[in-house]
Order: structure tokens, then sequence, then C-alpha cells
């Protein structure tokens, strides 16, 4: 399988993969509404066919260097991305604790961002 393709839908809330121009999955996310600002992962989807090929892992890497290029910290809200940001420290820096109850709280009070 060739590595996904990445693209970033931030109007949706969407950071999306393609295999061979076809939807392979996404991470649903939101920016955080605070000081320091943050990307939060709420979801991470990968269609059935493409399971176990690396796609999710290329998501949520892209989803931290992006974060990284736009000098935010991630929220991993997501129990994959957490569990992967576990595993790579040094691509996942941990959010401070404020950040991510902050994260809950915006995610309570707005569930249409799951």
């Amino acid at each position: 399988m060739a590595a996904p393709e990445i693209r970033d839908n931030r109007p949706t809330g969407l950071l999306q993969a393609y295999v061979d121009g076809q939807p392979a999955g996404h991470i649903v996310y939101f920016t955080l509404d605070a000081t320091p600002a943050a990307l939060v992962a709420v979801h991470t989807v990968v269609g059935p066919e493409y399971e176990g090929q690396g796609v999710a892992g290329a998501l949520v890497r892209e989803f931290y260097t992006m974060a990284a290029r736009e000098g935010v910290p991630v929220v991993p809200l997501c129990p994959y991305a957490a569990k992967w940001a576990q595993r790579h420290p040094d691509e996942a820096p941990e959010p401070p604790a404020e950040l991510v109850a902050a994260a809950e709280a915006q995610l309570r009070a707005n569930p249409q961002l799951w």
C-alpha cells in the first residue's frame, strides 16, 4: 500500500486520509477556544478495508505535525490518538492538564464537535 495522502479539512474538522484517491480514514477534531489554543483529536476512524495498514498512525502523526507547524499543543481525547501518543512521546508531547480539562469541557458543551 502506498503511503496515504493526508488532507486537512479545517472547516469541517476532519483530517482525512486517502489511499489511491479513495477515502481511507479520518480524525474528527476541533480547535480549542482557549489561550493557548490547541488541536483536539476526538475520534479516529479507518475504513475496514484499510485497517492494519498504518492509516490511523499516519493520520495521528500528521495531526501532531500539523499542530507543531501551527505552534499549538494536541489534546488527544480520542483513545487511539492517546495510545499513539504514549507510544511516541518524542513526537507527541503530553498536553498540560488544564488544556485537557478545557477541551473536555468544550466537547461537553458542544456535542456536535463529536
